[in-house]
């Protein structure tokens, strides 16, 4: 671990994620300080419940991005050039399918969203309003997770980086502008990030043509012999598994905001802020995870077991640093973040109350993101998912009925044991398997 060229290496691949990727929860705070300061919590509670709806069809679909970066990085490691380019090509039109199907059935699913959280009727209200102009960016945002995952299997974060930094500034600048400038409220927010995922789209496509010049070899008729059948099983099964493993953390997430709903606009709106600084949290670790799916992805390629140790026993320490960095940082100025994002004084005093699990949180889930990574990278869908299942339904969901006497705060201690079991699930099968 002395080894500063390694160290180097981890903080060139990981330090443009981590810096982007603090840009897309910070998106979400933006949200929620510029809502958070309206008249009444019931803005904050649509927004919120609205933004958790999209973010359920775009997380859930998440494998878009996750079984792209792992099998492009091995098809890095095994220098297949072909298929990098069929990668990039199958993942694309699988977006745009799936993207289509989410426009489908948007209304359906937010009229059983709405059913499930019990929101009063001017959340339920006004999270409509959001989710009816959010809607249309899906295929996109779909096409996004999957660009992005094609340039993090060919480790070239910097593109990443400005991809998402770009996209992120130009929903916060229409932020301000659609909601402070303009007073568009709710309608303002869901605007702001429409037109953002847009512009990250496009975004994306010039920094993956950029990248697609750099291979001597390139031709777009080669780029388009992609579109076959050849190649697709493992693509479809890593999919099917962590599209499984998806599901079972969104209803883990998402039933923290419906319960918040059933509670009340008080008891959603102050979720609702801790868990945009938990997303603060996740995104820093996923940079590091980003490069131990890269490392561990290009280490399968080459069949090279000592490298793909090192570089997960490297960002291990790594994440523990961050982890241990973030409960500090709340510890001593958890107040103080959370009257930045929220004057409603009635939000603020709750928020406060369950600021504890969000300062326990980091050490309890830090090394579940860390060997997210490592099982991405080596597209071992299939244990990933069977961890998530044990995590949501042998542990989440069985210690909130049990816990249910006490109310939000035992929620919050449901959700962190399901973080802690995550971490120690797949860290177990980490260290026992042979496979490593």
């Amino acid at each position: 671990m002395l080894d500063l060229s390694r160290h180097k290496q981890l903080l060139a691949l990981a330090l443009p994620m981590i810096l982007s990727n603090i840009s897309t929860p910070l998106l979400g705070l933006v949200d929620t300080a510029v809502i958070g300061h309206l008249s009444n919590a019931y803005f904050l509670g649509g927004v919120a419940l609205g933004g958790t709806i999209i973010s359920l069809m775009v997380w859930l679909l998440g494998f878009l991005r996750m079984s792209t970066t792992g099998l492009v990085a091995q098809a890095v490691g095994a220098n297949d050039i072909n298929s990098q380019y069929r990668l990039l090509m199958q993942g694309g039109i699988l977006a745009l399918l799936l993207g289509i199907g989410a426009m489908l059935i948007q209304a359906p699913l937010t009229e059983l969203a709405l059913e499930l959280s019990q929101a009063s009727a001017e959340v339920s209200h006004y999270c409509q309003q959001y989710i009816a102009i959010r809607i249309y960016s899906i295929p996109f945002a779909l096409l996004n997770l999957v660009l992005l995952g094609w340039l993090l299997g060919r480790r070239s974060p910097m593109a990443a980086m400005w991809q998402l930094i770009i996209a992120n500034a130009v929903n916060i600048i229409l932020d301000i502008i659609f909601v402070v400038g303009l007073g568009w409220q709710v309608e303002g927010a869901a605007w702001a990030s429409a037109i953002a995922d847009i512009a990250a789209f496009t975004l994306a496509c010039s920094l993956v043509y950029r990248q697609l010049l750099k291979e001597p070899d390139f031709t777009p008729a080669k780029l388009w012999q992609g579109l076959n059948l050849s190649g697709l099983t493992p693509l479809l099964t890593l999919n099917r598994d962590i599209f499984i493993r998806s599901l079972c953390l969104q209803a883990c997430f998402s039933f923290v905001t419906f319960y918040g709903a059933s509670q009340g606009d008080i008891i959603l709106a102050a979720n609702a802020v801790l868990m945009n600084l938990l997303m603060l949290i996740s995104y820093a670790l996923d940079g590091i995870a980003y490069y131990a799916e890269a490392e561990v992805g290009k280490a399968y390629g080459e069949k090279d077991k000592l490298k793909l140790k090192q570089g997960v026993s490297l960002a291990f320490y790594w994440s523990l640093a961050i982890g241990l960095a973030f409960s500090i940082i709340f510890w001593l100025f958890g107040g103080h973040i959370i009257s930045l994002l929220t004057d409603i004084s009635q939000v603020k005093t709750t928020a406060e109350q369950y600021l504890p699990w969000l300062i326990a949180l980091p050490l309890l889930s830090f090394a579940c993101y860390l060997f997210d990574g490592v099982y991405i990278g080596a597209a071992k869908g299939k244990v990933m998912r069977n961890s998530m299942i044990l995590a949501s339904f042998g542990v989440f969901f069985p210690l909130w009925f049990i816990t249910q006497s006490l109310g939000n705060h035992g929620l919050w201690l449901a959700f962190s044991a399901f973080m802690l079991a995550r971490s120690l699930l797949l860290g177990l099968d980490y260290r026992f398997s042979k496979d490593f």
